[in-house]
């Protein structure tokens, strides 16, 4: 049998490159050499991250400790995500994390809610949603285990922070745990000539680092998957028309929300992530439907506060690599694909491809079923979290622009117009075994979008509704109760994460 490969090479640092180092650093104890090749002459996307609550499974693999990150990277809480104007101008609604509460015998609670409020009888979602609640009031306290049977034990949530302090935070730790890392910029790679396999990369200073296996963190440009591979690009695009950002960073203002703030605009949408010291923004556009200079201009008078630095526009394809994995190389990060920041999901996704690579850790000859089988894993999820957000620009009501226009009326993804045509039936929304988003996300957005089913499921019938009525208030007056016993997010960071240029 094959042994474990003993030398990885990482090429390209950011997030997605110290992340997947910090994680084989720790998983392989030192077993495993690891190198880091990355070069200061190239800059990184980030611009400040939003993540979403499976980023805690992240950090407990790494052995973090929390509030030392969050003091690290200018870290907040983030409870969900706010839109603004998605449905018609002037609406809002929010996709708040975690689950709603117990369901009610075969069926779930989402599908119960959805009888009561064809009948008029339900309250607004946000009532059953301690998460919901607990955001636009402004509170937040970690989960409390200790009381199982509270909304107090169903507390999700993920993060607000700076991409790069991020990034500089976990090469510390993965250097303090013998990750080497080396400065230089890659000019060619060598391949060996009976196999193909990728055997050494040669930096400008004429150094070549030479190792068994190859990780791709090189962003959208993808040096080894795609440059050296040519492995191909699945475009997107027609599905998820905006190819352009323009970000800038913004004075920070309190109160700091627990959520993120994405606004649809003429032509894309625009985000607003609050961070302790500063505000991160962007306008998410097609270049079709507007000009660089309109969205620049629209970004900066929209921005609550004062401009700390110089707008830049950042260009993108959505869409996946045809293969992540091709050979003694595996494309994580940027280098993999790219969706479009709407639902937070690309540390999400960089995680997903360092979860599934430590699962299908190569040796020195990888196995070309794992290798099939990790390319199949990531094109799965892939394409559920963009019919997820193709939903969000498909099922809206606006008609005042082309670009909405073209949304509202576009062709859609197969899976998805399969998923909408079944909650247009009965409401129903069943879970794919592994998929990001479960059925409360869903049901949230497709709420939240205007959708709404034409009946429910039947089998809710054998429910009392007086008995459904009693079960819906104890959730409330419990999501109530548990809210006005939190503290403040500010009082939650200032007690126990507040960094030296916190604006608290």
């Amino acid at each position: 049998m094959d042994s474990l490969v003993r030398n990885i090479v990482i090429l390209g640092g950011g997030t997605a490159g110290w992340m997947t180092a910090a994680a084989l650093s720790k998983v392989l104890n030192g077993k495993v050499a690891v190198t880091v090749v990355e070069s200061s002459e190239i800059g990184t996307v980030g611009v400040g991250e939003a993540t979403i609550p499976g980023i805690l499974r992240f950090h407990a693999l790494l052995g973090l400790d929390e509030n030392e990150f969050l003091r690290e990277t200018q870290g907040t809480i983030k409870l969900g995500i706010e839109f603004l104007d998605w449905t018609f101008i002037g609406d809002r609604y929010m996709h708040a994390f975690g689950r709603f509460r117990q369901d009610i015998q075969l069926t779930t609670f989402e599908q119960v809610w959805q009888k009561m409020n064809l009948c008029g009888r339900a309250g607004d979602l946000k009532e059953y949603s301690i998460t919901k609640t607990a955001a636009y009031a402004g509170k937040f306290t970690r989960p409390r285990l200790d009381v199982p049977d509270s909304p107090l034990a169903d507390i999700a949530y993920a993060f607000h922070f700076d991409a790069g302090l991020y990034a500089l935070y976990l090469r510390r730790l993965s250097e303090a745990r013998g990750v080497k890392r080396i400065e230089g910029r890659v000019t060619d790679v060598l391949l060996k000539q009976d196999t193909g396999d990728i055997q050494e990369l040669v930096l400008a200073s004429g150094e070549r680092v030479a190792g068994e296996f190859f990780v791709d963190c090189s962003g959208f440009r993808g040096r080894l998957i795609e440059e050296v591979f040519k492995t191909g690009y699945e475009d997107w695009t027609r599905w998820l028309p905006c190819d352009r950002a323009v970000v800038v960073r913004s004075a920070s203002a309190k109160p700091i929300p627990l959520y993120v703030q994405a606004t649809a605009r003429s032509a894309g949408w625009q985000w607003r992530i609050p961070l302790q010291h500063r505000v991160g923004n962007g306008y998410v556009y097609s270049s079709q439907y507007i000009r660089e200079d309109e969205a620049t201009a629209s970004l900066l008078g929209s921005l609550g506060g004062e401009h700390l630095t110089h707008p830049r526009t950042l260009g993108f394809v959505t869409g996946i690599r045809r293969k992540a994995w091709q050979r003694n190389c595996v494309a994580i990060g940027l280098s993999c694909g790219f969706l479009e920041p709407l639902e937070s999901t690309s540390i999400h996704l960089t995680q997903s491809g360092i979860s599934r690579l430590l699962h299908f850790l190569p040796t020195g000859t990888p196995s070309e079923a794992d290798i099939g089988e990790y390319n199949r894993l990531m094109r799965r999820e892939f394409e559920h979290i963009r019919d997820f957000i193709v939903l969000h620009y498909h099922a809206t009501r606006r008609d005042d622009s082309p670009f909405w226009n073209y949304c509202r009326t576009m062709s859609i993804p197969e899976s998805l117009r399969d998923k909408l045509e079944l909650f247009h039936s009965r409401g129903r929304l069943y879970d794919e075994a592994d998929g990001l988003f479960a059925h409360g996300s869903w049901m949230q957005v497709m709420q939240g979008q205007g959708l709404r089913p034409r009946g429910y499921d039947p089998i809710i019938d054998v429910v009392d509704v007086d008995s459904i009525n009693s079960f819906f208030e104890g959730i409330r007056q419990a999501v109530r109760n548990s809210v006005d016993a939190m503290p403040t997010h500010e009082e939650f960071i200032r007690h126990h994460c507040k960094s030296e240029d916190s604006v608290l």
